[in-house]
């Protein structure tokens, strides 16, 4: 490191001539300031992408959200969105409605709220948001579309606001519209009223959580409009805007972003933008899709979470560059820091931003990420240039009398693998309001007068290990409080969850029952079967006992399924081994979830409101399944697929309970 323009090392004497040769950025807030930071962070949802979190064990499930929330220790995240969750597939999985029918509201479903309340344990400051991605069936009215009814859309997700303030002691900050599809101008005027109508003032509409356009045109054109909104919020802009939004005065956001692999390409391309989508596009929060890689690696987009945190079975989880490269902002700020006018790009690539507040601090965040080790999933990032460059910084106006400050350095090395984190140097000297720097490629920088920034951390977690080969479940409710859904099982479509018969005094008085009975108003295709996955993807040869009771007299059919290979957005094409009963008194056995492909089939003698043990064993190419012990198919040949999950299930949208579960790898 080079101090001052005297251009020597302040930790042994050595000449940098070409730092002298280097470029002067001055920082000065004497004509003016710049726009207000309002913070970074993380969502949660969009697909059920916390799924597995919840399930940790402690202390580790603690550790994870340390690391993810507590201010002054790992990532120190600023905002936590989360998915209002609609009954449909959104990415990973489906999250639960508070309101799966009309005159049904419950708000302890799903997990969301659990986490909003251990992020604000962590940071009372945080910023909560809520946005639908899908919505419970009755809202659309049968249709696929949310605003048909757009009083019913909007008193459906006031109710979600008033239930977090009323049962959770949660107050959300802001809400959004419908994720990345069409928004309604009537629905966001009446979602405003509603709001207003409630005593909800204080919650702000983001909207609408797509492109710049055309939410930014109408808002112009719509005065009511232009009122009922506070925030521009856009998704994966590649730190742009566009002129139209900056003349609307309204603020910006990139209100989801990121999107990528959690190693270190991915690392860079967090450090690009987060500094970038000021410096290019004056936005003044970004979030990340999705806080916490907590869902099976196999399921769409594995691991793009800030962290890793998918093996609750065996406690282990990593600590991701993302989050130390997050720690380089949030732990040196606060929203309500304001960035300065002079911020902007350097002369041999990056960027630099700087932000202060009304104490006089000043916090400086430099980037160098090369094009190659800094792309994004999306979108795509056009070619440019970065090199070895050495900077001056010439401190001006309140700044001027700054004298020394606190270093923190990430560097990524592509070559020897030796990347360093978060690392604490030693304090800068700043001599007559300068001070100067050698930046390399791929490093992120702070310089701070803020002196409490620590890399949290906490002993090693326990080693990976894969899903348990023995593993089984009877669904007792009792021992799992925090969320609905049983542990470890993803759903794909549909809604399982803890289900107590009060009037079955038998040994089905736990169960998991699957409750969607109607399609919902969905974001992607969901699968006209309802479908929940568990385990190991790589598993082949095993045996599944489950005992199933369908609800649905004459119509209904029940599922158990090995090898299944497809999950997330495309659930309706996955493939896999399917043993089904139906109450009609019949079986098959396909190998697909829509049932066209069929291996077997005949009379199995079932029928709705009876308990039947359904028992599946898949080996090589082989399979069998038997009903309460009894076969009906035996030594089907099998080809394709050669591995893939568990599954439960039903033949329709209708309900239908799940008891005694139990796996058994056989290699």
């Amino acid at each position: 490191m080079n101090i001052g323009n005297q251009c020597w090392v302040f930790w042994g004497i050595f000449l940098y001539i070409s730092v002298c040769l280097g470029v002067d950025y001055d920082l000065d807030d004497r004509t003016g300031l710049g726009r207000s930071f309002d913070g970074i962070g993380a969502l949660s949802g969009g697909g059920a992408t916390s799924r597995l979190l919840v399930n940790y064990a402690e202390p580790y499930r603690s550790q994870i959200l340390d690391y993810l929330f507590k201010p002054k220790f790992g990532a120190s995240l600023q905002i936590l969105k989360v998915e209002i969750g609609g009954d449909a597939q959104t990415t990973d999985g489906t999250e639960p409605s508070h309101m799966h029918y009309e005159d049904d509201e419950n708000y302890f479903r799903g997990y969301e709220w659990w986490l909003m309340r251990e992020a604000k344990k962590r940071n009372p400051n945080i910023t909560l948001i809520g946005l639908p991605w899908a919505f419970p069936g009755w809202v659309g009215n049968g249709e696929n579309w949310p605003y048909s009814f757009p009083d019913i859309t909007a008193s459906y997700v006031v109710s979600w606001i008033l239930g977090a303030k009323q049962y959770h002691d949660l107050d959300i900050d802001y809400v959004g519209i419908w994720n990345e599809r069409h928004f309604n101008n009537k629905y966001i005027k009446l979602l405003r009223y509603t709001l207003d109508k409630r005593g909800l003032e204080r919650v702000k509409i983001i909207a609408s959580d797509n492109l710049w356009e055309p939410i930014t045109s109408v808002v112009i054109a719509d005065k009511e409009l232009q009122d009922a909104v506070e925030i521009l919020g856009v998704h994966y802009p590649g730190t742009n805007t566009v002129p139209k939004a900056l003349k609307t005065g309204k603020k910006l956001w990139s209100s989801e972003d990121y999107s990528t692999f959690n190693d270190n390409v991915g690392g860079g391309c967090w450090a690009r933008i987060l500094n970038q989508n000021y410096v290019n596009g004056k936005m003044t929060a970004t979030i990340s899709w999705n806080l916490v890689s907590s869902y099976y690696d196999d399921l769409p987009f594995g691991r793009d979470g800030l962290m890793t945190a998918n093996e609750p079975w065996s406690g282990n989880y990593v600590v991701e560059s993302p989050i130390w490269i997050t720690a380089h902002t949030t732990q040196f700020t606060e929203p309500g820091w304001v960035y300065l006018q002079t911020v902007g790009h350097f002369t041999h690539g990056g960027s630099y931003v700087a932000l202060t507040d009304e104490r006089g601090n000043l916090t400086i965040i430099t980037e160098t990420m090369t094009h190659d080790h800094s792309v994004c999933i999306r979108p795509p990032l056009p070619p440019y240039n970065v090199t070895a460059q050495n900077v001056t910084f010439h401190l001006k106006g309140t700044f001027a009398s700054v004298s020394e400050l606190q270093v923190w350095h990430s560097k990524f090395d592509f070559k020897t693998n030796k990347t360093v984190l978060f690392q604490n140097l030693r304090p800068i000297k700043v001599i007559e309001g300068s001070f100067s720097i050698e930046l390399d490629v791929d490093e992120v920088y702070t310089f701070t007068t803020v002196r409490n920034g620590q890399r949290g951390s906490y002993p090693d977690p326990p080693s990976s290990a894969p899903f348990p080969k023995s593993y089984k479940d009877d669904f007792d409710v009792s021992g799992n409080p925090y969320f609905s859904e049983a542990p470890n099982f993803a759903d794909q479509t549909g809604v399982f969850e803890y289900f107590t018969n009060l009037t079955d005094p038998g040994p089905h008085v736990s169960t998991l029952r699957q409750v969607v009975t109607q399609r919902p108003v969905t974001w992607v295709a969901d699968a006209d079967q309802t479908i929940s996955v568990i385990g190991d993807y790589k598993w082949h040869d095993l045996m599944v006992s489950c005992d199933i009771y369908m609800e649905a007299v004459h119509t209904g059919g029940v599922f158990i399924a090995v090898r299944v290979d497809k999950g997330g957005g495309v659930i309706r094409s996955t493939r896999g081994i399917f043993f089904w009963v139906y109450a009609d008194g019949t079986y098959k056995v396909t190998n697909d979830l829509s049932g066209m492909t069929v291996l077997a089939e005949g009379l199995s003698g079932t029928r709705a409101r009876v308990w039947y043990k359904l028992t599946l064993t898949v080996k090589g190419n082989y399979a069998s399944a038997d009903l309460n012990g009894y076969p009906l198919w035996k030594n089907a040949v099998l080809w394709e697929p050669r591995h893939g999950w568990v599954a439960i299930g039903t033949s329709s949208f209708e309900l239908a309970q799940f008891d005694n579960f139990a796996i058994e790898a056989l290699a």
